[in-house]
């Protein structure tokens, strides 16, 4: 029972730690998640760069199996290249080693005399606060979980020094049968670097968090279970276990976002091997740095600073890593391309979006870059059915019949990627977001809607001109050069919509494309009287002229469709002038 209880608060210190870290990242992410996307997306043009952005963001997010997720799903989504997002995970190695510094503290002074005041700050900040300032409470209140956390991890770990001076010959007996064995493990040389470096890559498989392993292992390293060589054996196993994250979020994904995953685990693998080389001398120089460090950073009731050296340990060893193996980001490319190979049958493109979770920490308010992604290739799928519908319209008299199928294929893509943008927003949006992308997935959702309908109108007007042909129904000049004059219209107003979804929406866009429906609504209505006057004197031509008419409708259709997108693009930055209409 006594063990049963021991797990148990074990368990339940590191729930609060996870929930406290969770809630935290989340918050982080809401207070400052535009400005973590914008670097992600934008400031990994080389790979120092890419080193800095993984460092700030794991750094802030504390988790660097959320960080390397991010990266697999941007290179997914295209929005980071397999050498950008390699520097990326080389900086997230480096950014998760804040956490060992933190949880070395815990033996320097009690953590729970911290945590509670900053619970007690960020409480009123969160009641109280709106927006940013809401989430920026509900990081405080994750902050002093995560330290309150600490505080029980280390409560519940008893300390072998204080049971082997105990009175009680029981707990004398305990702590020197866990030392014994500890012992037997220890002192075999490379094979019980070994079996720690097994139990590290469990330990953080089990727990599915290297910063929640890392807890453990300082904890028992400060209360004196392991020694120094154990604990930074298990350190290095972590290293390893936290690459199958970023694996399995892998699966099913993009060849690029596989090989950057597969990149993770290579830099990792890389490092631990070198490492084992110089272990011993590495170890030795740890210690020597520790020892030489100033008695501020004993602990009070310990005289070992083993949690320091632990730290120093985790931090030398990964930006060593990084000096030694950023010179050959190319080469790590190379050879994950080569492990990840390209189907040797070339696959058509793939016009899908998947939903990639980190798992331990929701990343929702850094999915929205992939959503957009997405969208603007819905925008541009469109561009591409227009363009081909007008060719078939422009040569009744050739076989096009491969052009057919692939509008039809097109279309029925347009369909799945709506879907998936929808269900991915819907997902993105199941976690607290800020109030800000809580709009942009509305309008985002809007946007893919209207998006889908012009798809839609494109094929019905993929099915008029078959069956213009078919029919031989005959055009005369006049009417085929009205239907070609109202193509451009639609052709500029579709190209402007792709450019706002790419580049931003400003007034005078949405001014330019007010003006173009304006003159498409009067096309129409011009078009269609002229139509019907033709109807009227020659009798013959009613059925040719109703599908002139049809056209011209479905032309109107997708005019109006477009600005919708537009004007959704628009009001999303510009959400003080959404007319009330609008909403409505």
């Amino acid at each position: 029972m006594t063990i049963l209880v021991f797990v148990l608060q074990i368990l339940g210190a590191l729930g609060v730690f996870l929930y406290g870290m969770k809630v935290m990242s989340e918050g982080i992410q809401r207070t400052a998640g535009d400005r973590m996307r914008r670097v992600m997306s934008t400031m990994t043009h080389n790979r120092f760069a890419g080193i800095a952005t993984g460092l700030i963001t794991t750094g802030l997010v504390q988790s660097s199996s959320a960080t390397t997720v991010m990266v697999v799903s941007f290179v997914n989504a295209g929005l980071l290249t397999l050498v950008e997002s390699i520097g990326v995970i080389m900086g997230a190695n480096l950014g998760t080693t804040l956490t060992a510094w933190i949880i070395a503290t815990i033996g320097k002074f009690s953590l729970s005399k911290i945590a509670i005041p900053i619970i007690g700050l960020g409480l009123p900040v969160f009641f109280i606060g709106r927006n940013r300032w809401k989430s920026f409470g509900e990081a405080l209140i994750g902050f002093g979980l995560l330290f309150f956390g600490l505080h029980l991890l280390k409560e519940s770990v008893p300390d072998v020094k204080a049971m082997l001076e105990s009175t009680e010959p029981a707990v004398i007996a305990r702590a020197q049968h866990v030392q014994s064995f500890i012992q037997d493990l220890s002192g075999r040389g490379y094979l019980s670097i070994g079996i720690f470096l097994c139990f590290g890559i469990l330990l953080t498989l089990v727990v599915q968090s290297s910063s929640a392993a890392m807890a453990i292992t300082v904890t028992l390293a400060i209360q004196g279970w392991i020694g120094f060589p154990e604990s930074a054996a298990i350190v290095l196993g972590e290293n390893i276990g936290t690459t199958v994250t970023a694996w399995l979020a892998a699966i099913g994904t993009s060849v690029n976002a596989r090989r950057a995953a597969r990149a993770h685990f290579l830099f990792n693998i890389l490092g631990v091997l070198w490492m084992l080389v110089v272990f011993h001398g590495f170890t030795n120089g740890v210690e020597w740095l520790g020892n030489h460090l100033p008695d501020s950073f004993r602990t009070d009731k310990h005289d070992s600073d083993i949690g320091f050296k632990l730290a120093i340990f985790h931090s030398l060893f990964n930006l060593t890593n990084i000096l030694l193996l950023v010179a050959f980001v190319p080469q790590i490319a190379n050879i994950v391309t080569r492990w990840v190979r390209e189907s040797k049958t070339p696959a058509e493109p793939s016009h899908r979006l998947r939903f990639i979770s980190s798992g331990m920490v929701d990343v929702g308010e850094l999915n929205l870059p992939e959503a957009e992604k997405a969208t603007l290739e819905l925008a541009q799928l469109t561009r591409d059915m227009f363009l081909g519908y007008l060719q078939i319209f422009k040569n009744p008299n050739l076989d096009l019949s491969r052009d057919v199928q692939r509008l039809k294929k097109l279309e029925d893509d347009a369909d799945v990627l709506t879907h998936d943008i929808t269900e991915y927003l819907v997902r993105t949006s199941a976690a607290e977001i800020s109030p800000e992308n809580a709009r942009s997935v509305t309008r985002m959702l809007r946007i893919s809607s209207e998006l889908e309908e012009i798809s839609d109108a494109i094929y019905r007007l993929l099915q008029i001109t078959q069956r213009k042909y078919n029919k031989n129904r005959n055009f005369g000049a006049e009417a085929t050069a009205n239907v070609l004059a109202f193509a451009e219209q639609i052709i500029e107003l579709i190209d402007l919509y792709t450019d706002v979804l790419a580049n931003g929406a400003t007034e005078e866009k949405l001014e330019k494309a007010e003006e173009i429906e304006r003159q498409t609504d009067k096309l129409r209505k011009q078009l269609n009287k002229k139509a019907m006057k033709r109807m009227s004197l020659e009798g013959n031509a009613v059925k040719t002229e109703m599908v002139t008419i049809d056209m011209n409708n479905q032309f109107e259709l997708i005019a109006n469709y477009g600005l919708n997108v537009v004007q959704t693009a628009f009001y999303l930055i510009h959400e003080d002038e959404v007319p009330e209409k609008y909403d409505a």
